[in-house]
C-alpha cells in the first residue's frame, strides 16, 4: 500500500517520501481501517524535525499523520464495539503509527463511529483538535458557564473548534485574529475579538478564568496579566514541564530539563496565583463519542480551509506550515 513516510529526521529538511509499505497487521484489540481522509495538525510538521524525538518513539521509516476517518475492514478478536463496514473516525497520535496511508491500524480504544451527518473529509478534520479542546477546557480548566476563557488564534484549526466548545459550555470567549478573519471567529461564537495587528490583547482583556495556549512566542507569559488569581493556563505549545515528564514516566534527566524549561512561566504564574500546565493530547474513544454527539446536533461544526488529494500530501503539510489556514487542512485519500 502507499503511505507518506518519514525517512530521516532533520530540523529544516527532513526526508519525507511516498513509499510502498506492507499492509499492516492487527493485534486482538485493534482494527484495520481503509483510510478515506486524514486531517493534518501542526505536530505532523513538528515530528519530522525531531523536536519530539525524546518523547515520541517512531521506528523509521514511519508513516506520518495522526487523524483519520475511514471504513473498518478487519477487527481483532477482542474488539466488541465495531464491525467490518463501520465508518469511524479516530486520532492515533502518540501511538507510534500514522494515518497518511491507504490503510491504518486503530486501537478500539481510540475510535468512535463517524458522525452520521459528516462526510469523511469533515470527520477527519476533528479528532485531535476536538480531543485537545475537550481535555483542555473540560478536564484541565473545568470550564463552567459564566466563566471567561481566552483562546488565541481563533481562526486556526484548534481555535475554530475550541471557541465552539467553550460557547457550548456556557463560557464567554475572547480570541485574537487578523482583520480578515474577524467575521469567521464571530460566527463561531467569539464574544470579544482582538485584532492582533491593531491591538495588544493584554491591554484589552482582564479578569479571565482560563487561557488556552495555542501560539508560540511570548503570548503565554503575557496572558498571565489578564488572569485572575486561581485561574489556569493550559498550554499546547510549551514550555514542557516536569509534571508532563512524570506523567509519561520519562527519565529524571528529561524531567529536570523540562523543569528548567518551565521555570520562568511557573515563577510568573505562581506570583499571580495562576496554575500553569502543558497538555499533550491523548486518544480517547469515549470523549470522541461525546464530541460526535455535538457534531451530529450541529452544536459544533467543522471548519475546513483546504482539501488536498493524497498525491499532494507533502504540499498539504507545507501549506499547513505556512500558518495561514482558516480551520483545518485535510488530505483526501480514498473516494
Amino acid at each position: 500500500m502507499k503511505a507518506l513516510t518519514l525517512k530521516k529526521y532533520h530540523k529544516s529538511a527532513p526526508v519525507i517520501e511516498f513509499s510502498d509499505v506492507p499492509k499492516p497487521t492487527i493485534k486482538p484489540n485493534e482494527m484495520l481501517i481503509q483510510v478515506y481522509a486524514a486531517g493534518l495538525n501542526p505536530i505532523d510538521n513538528m515530528i519530522p524535525t525531531g523536536t519530539f524525538k525524546p518523547i515520541l518513539h517512531f521506528k523509521l521509516p514511519a508513516t506520518l499523520g495522526s487523524d483519520l476517518a475511514g471504513i473498518v475492514t478487519e477487527v481483532g478478536s477482542q474488539v466488541t464495539r465495531f464491525k467490518p463496514g463501520d465508518a469511524i473516525f479516530a486520532s492515533i497520535f502518540d501511538l507510534g503509527i500514522g494515518s497518511l496511508a491507504e490503510f491504518a491500524v486503530v486501537p478500539e480504544s481510540a475510535a468512535a463511529l463517524k458522525p452520521a451527518n459528516l462526510d469523511f473529509v469533515q470527520a477527519a478534520s476533528i479528532p485531535m483538535v476536538g480531543l485537545t479542546a475537550w481535555q483542555a477546557l473540560k478536564e484541565r480548566a473545568n470550564l463552567k458557564a459564566g466563566q471567561k476563557v481566552f483562546i488565541p488564534a481563533g481562526s486556526g484549526g484548534i481555535g475554530t473548534f475550541a471557541i465552539q466548545l467553550a460557547k457550548h459550555l456556557g463560557a464567554t470567549v475572547a480570541t485574537t485574529t487578523s482583520t480578515h478573519n474577524v467575521e469567521l471567529v464571530r460566527s463561531l461564537g467569539a464574544d470579544t475579538i482582538v485584532d492582533y495587528k491593531k491591538q495588544a490583547f493584554e491591554a484589552e482583556l482582564n479578569n479571565y478564568d482560563a487561557v488556552l495556549g495555542t501560539t508560540r512566542g511570548d503570548t503565554i507569559e503575557k496572558s498571565i496579566n489578564i488572569l485572575k488569581p486561581g485561574s489556569k493556563i493550559i498550554s499546547l505549545v510549551g514550555p514542557l514541564d516536569a509534571a508532563f515528564a512524570r506523567a509519561r514516566k520519562l527519565n529524571g534527566i528529561l524531567a529536570f530539563v523540562f523543569g528548567l524549561m518551565s521555570l520562568k512561566i511557573n515563577r510568573l504564574s505562581k506570583k499571580k496565583g495562576v496554575d500553569y500546565s502543558f497538555l499533550f493530547v491523548r486518544p480517547d474513544s469515549s470523549q470522541l463519542s461525546e464530541i460526535s454527539k455535538l457534531l451530529e446536533a450541529e452544536t459544533i461544526k467543522p471548519v475546513i480551509d483546504k482539501v488536498f488529494p493524497f498525491e499532494h500530501a507533502k504540499q498539504a503539510l507545507a501549506y499547513l506550515a505556512e500558518g495561514h489556514a482558516k480551520g483545518k487542512v485535510v488530505v483526501k485519500i480514498h473516494d
